[in-house]
């Protein structure tokens, strides 16, 4: 296993702001910062760096290297390092900052280039031997050993979709893009990140899934970037509150929280609405909004697939078509449709002495997104909506049921604004 696990000496293309890591307890281990004082004349450089990289497919004289984003994803320069100490110039072939992954490739003649077997992280479990392999701190092909530690843990940096392998295997800095392997020698993960208060390992280290990536190398070899599946919807945290998921009838329920659509989407034309909460996709349940993206994601265009949601307490099965994940048409806010988070006056995040006296039934804007259709009406955050076209509302349930409403064309809030009531602008709904 060791001879298709490289180091990988980059230097990042030159920036105007110096690279950082991220902020404890998280460490990502890509390219360090050039630790001297540049002079205001001096030309910019760019940043050196070792991480490490799992050679994963061979066509011909093409060798393709596995590695995290992080690591090489602004590569300006990538030398490969091989286990024996040969050295061959890299190339980026595409890198993707939402997984977290980036593939290098090199050119060679030689016969024993080593590729590494993959496994199947779906079958490791809790207390399976994990062996890390990698080039920590510059220490070409060391070896740690440990346990897996839990399986599925969410929250990496810098907004990783990723689910997690947690283990105690030691990683440490330049271990990044490296394998965790099983006791067979299949690659179960790509090392990543580490949790610490010291910047060396603490025996919490966190490793990508295989699976999550088997078919981004395909992605990366065929069209230079991941092609996601995308349902088109922007989706809320609910986390713990209570009052708003039991107004909404999911307290105690695992999934996804729908908080806008977008207009002639896959979910709109599919029939999921604002206000649905999504369980299962493709008749497996949904535990998270991070496994829900991961899911859909990994989900290829032009696939029709089922998603149950909890709707006003009835679990509804749709058919959605997924389309192509277009970076312009996911960011495109005028699309969301209503384009604002709400949350029960009940919920525990709410102030309630700084309600309105005397004020009953509404709910409360968290957030309003910016050009979409509750902008251009005129909500702000921290507004109370009572009533949606001149109708009261009682809580969550009843806002996203009106908003939901065929029978009216037009959309107007009734809001709550420093101690006073008014009406919004209208919104034309078709």
């Amino acid at each position: 296993m060791l001879p298709s696990v490289v180091e990988l000496e980059v230097v990042d293309k030159a920036t105007d702001t110096p690279k950082t890591q991220p902020s404890i307890p998280f460490f990502f281990f890509g390219p360090q910062d050039q630790q001297q004082q540049e002079q205001p004349n001096t030309p910019k450089r760019g940043q050196e760096g070792l991480g490490s990289g799992v050679i994963v497919r061979r066509d011909g004289k093409t060798v393709y290297v596995l590695t995290n984003n992080h690591v090489a994803g602004n590569a300006d320069k990538i030398t490969v390092v091989m286990s024996d100490g040969r050295k061959f110039q890299g190339s980026l072939v595409g890198a993707d900052a939402r997984k977290d992954i980036a593939l290098v490739k090199f050119e060679t003649s030689d016969k024993d280039i080593v590729i590494a077997r993959l496994g199947d992280s779906t079958k490791v479990q809790v207390g399976d031997w994990a062996i890390a392999l990698g080039s920590p701190l510059g220490l070409v092909s060391s070896v740690t050993t440990g346990i897996v530690s839990a399986l599925g843990r969410d929250g990496g940096p810098d907004d990783n979709i990723n689910d997690f392998i947690q283990t105690d295997a030691a990683i440490n800095q330049g271990n990044s893009g490296g394998a965790l392997v099983n006791i067979r020698g299949e690659v179960v993960g790509i090392n990543t990140w580490i949790a610490t208060q010291t910047g060396g390992s603490v025996g919490l280290g966190f490793a990508i899934p295989i699976n999550n990536v088997k078919g981004a190398i395909d992605d990366f070899i065929n069209h230079k970037e991941i092609r996601y599946g995308w349902l088109g919807v922007s989706l809320l945290n609910l986390g713990a509150d209570t009052a708003t998921a039991k107004e909404l009838g999911i307290d105690g329920r695992k999934g996804a929280f729908v908080a806008n659509v977008y207009k002639n989407g896959p979910a709109y034309k599919g029939g999921i609405l604002p206000g649905d909460y999504i369980v299962a996709v493709g008749g497996a349940d949904v535990k998270s909004q991070d496994e829900l993206v991961r899911r859909v994601g990994d989900i290829p265009a032009g696939t029709t697939t089922t998603i149950d949601v909890m709707r006003e307490g009835k679990r509804v099965s749709l058919k959605v078509k997924i389309d192509l994940r277009d970076k312009n048409v996911a960011s495109s806010n005028k699309d969301q449709y209503p384009g604002l988070s709400v949350i029960s006056l009940e919920s525990d995040s709410v102030d309630q002495a700084q309600l309105p006296g005397g004020s009953k039934g509404g709910v409360l804007v968290t957030d309003v997104v910016a050009k979409s259709p509750a902008s251009v009406m005129g909500v702000k955050m921290g507004d109370i909506i009572v009533k949606v076209n001149d109708k009261k509302i009682q809580g969550v349930g009843e806002f996203y049921r009106a908003v939901n409403s065929d029978a009216d064309k037009k959309m107007i809030f009734t809001v709550i604004r420093d101690e006073q009531t008014i009406d919004t602008l209208a919104f034309n709904k078709n």
